[in-house]
């Protein structure tokens, strides 16, 4: 088996690989104060919870845009698993042809997307990451990571708007039934929600004319499960993509 970890600035997803089958898909909370053990303790505590021996995982990858966290989580990861534990970092191979200004600043988790995409559906490819930051990516026919656009996530947008305004309070995050809302709750939502995904739809038709017509739009991240069903550009949805991506690699390296 092998564990499949991806560290982002809200949660930890954390993905259990028998062969190709994902048998166990979890998210965590991310907390930047816990030690290594405390992270041992909770990844014990998560593998009991579903039955899985830590002892049969036979490696671990870990993909983080939290450095100070990610050696804490590593370590714990080494106490639990017999095999080795890679992180995804400049040297680390990836089958991407990374044509960005400085390839070693590309962020673990959008290799990892882009790999999962590559593997896995038509090229070219706009992947969808809706997560604590909304971002786009591109990987073209030759499997070269064009680039991408990082814009500020739904959840951000949302905490801007109630920290700097007394009067409007905190929504749920869920789609609005009609665009021009009647109360406040109804009329932020609209604001927030359908506004991002009118910047995706914006976007990605400015990707289009620049880019050129991409086979496959892929959805991922922790806020795909209703942010594509607003959008008018179809996408598929793939909530583990990172957590593929993260297994082809450690297959390309181990």
């Amino acid at each position: 088996m092998l564990l499949s970890i991806d560290i982002g600035n809200t949660n930890i997803s954390l993905g259990v690989f028998s062969d190709d089958d994902l048998i166990l898909n979890c998210r965590l909370a991310t907390e930047r104060q816990k030690t290594e053990d405390q992270y041992a303790i909770q990844f014990t505590d998560i593998f009991s919870l579903y039955k899985i021996d830590p002892k049969k995982i036979t490696g671990g990858i870990i993909s983080s845009v939290v450095p100070e966290i990610t050696v804490s989580v590593k370590r714990a990861l080494e106490k639990l698993i017999d095999g080795k534990v890679i992180t995804v970092a400049p040297g680390v191979k990836t089958g991407l042809n990374i044509l960005i200004d400085n390839p070693a600043q590309l962020g673990a988790d959008l290799a990892a997307g882009a790999v999962g995409a590559a593997s896995q559906y038509p090229l070219p490819a706009f992947i969808v990451d809706l997560g604590t930051a909304t971002k786009i990516c591109v990987v073209d026919e030759k499997k070269n990571f064009r680039g991408c656009l990082i814009a500020p996530g739904v959840a951000i947008s949302l905490k801007a708007l109630t920290d700097t305004s007394s009067l409007l309070q905190t929504i749920s995050l869920e789609a609005p039934k009609k665009v021009c809302g009647t109360n406040t709750a109804d009329s932020m939502q609209s604001g927030v929600i359908l506004g991002t995904a009118s910047m995706i739809d914006g976007l990605i038709d400015r990707l289009t004319e620049e880019i050129g017509e991409p086979k496959s739009v892929i959805a991922t991240g922790g806020l795909s499960y209703f942010l594509p069903e607003v959008c008018k550009h179809k996408m598929i949805h793939d909530k583990d993509l990172v957590l593929k991506g993260l297994k082809r690699i450690y297959e390309k390296n181990v």
